[in-house]
């Protein structure tokens, strides 16, 4: 699909952006969805494990004839980028960037996802058998499990995420699909633990 994609944007034109302000960072096993189905796109949005949410900041990687194209544009030993927000280059929210970086590489997080991720999407698959669950999607460390709809749009999900914070377990619910994205320091107890609850949850509905 996403091979398919960046023919279709190349042979128009059109710049393909990749938003993996989720999904960046380790959470496909890879540092970014980008090298995990080896499609390059044009731009790169990225966030949150940044700074490990520490401290906001997002950042955007460009291919270097976009970067180009901008900063040729304008005025000569001008500010590269300039957007003239408050917090740009903010030197807390940089340093936390550089801490992450480096506890990243040094405790080889993104491995340790790409290791556990089959583990993780097993556990996670295992629902599959509950009447309530529609269908269920995972890649890497990330994964969304889909309800059948009842109710107003989006209830059910909100609904099963109140129980599932009274339960010990905090996720997101996205209209009625309730969004897995295990810390990377996970081991297989905690999947285990969060899968259980989880199946105890979606039981009593």
């Amino acid at each position: 699909y996403l091979d398919r994609l960046r023919q279709i944007c190349d042979q128009n034109g059109i710049l393909l952006v990749f938003d993996e302000v989720i999904c960046g960072w380790g959470r496909m096993g890879a540092n970014f969805g980008a090298q995990a189905f080896s499609v390059t796109p044009d731009l790169l949005t990225m966030a949150k494990a940044l700074t490990n949410g520490a401290q906001p900041m997002g950042a955007v990687a460009a291919r270097q004839s976009i970067y180009d194209a901008i900063t040729d544009a304008g005025p000569e030993r001008g500010i590269e980028f300039f957007h003239g927000y408050t917090y740009s280059a903010h030197p807390a929210a940089c340093a936390a960037g550089l801490a992450m970086i480096d506890i990243f590489a040094k405790e080889r997080l993104i491995e340790r996802a790409r290791a556990m991720s089959p583990y993780f999407a097993d556990a996670v698959h295992s629902l599959s058998d509950l009447p309530c669950v529609v269908d269920i999607r995972s890649f890497g460390m990330l994964a969304a499990v889909e309800l059948h709809p009842q109710g107003a749009p989006g209830s059910r999900g909100h609904e099963i995420q109140k129980r599932l914070y009274d339960s010990g377990v905090h996720l997101k619910s996205t209209g009625e699909s309730l969004i897995l994205a295990p810390p990377l320091v996970a081991e297989r107890k905690h999947i285990d633990e969060i899968v259980g609850r989880l199946r105890t949850v979606l039981s009593e509905i």
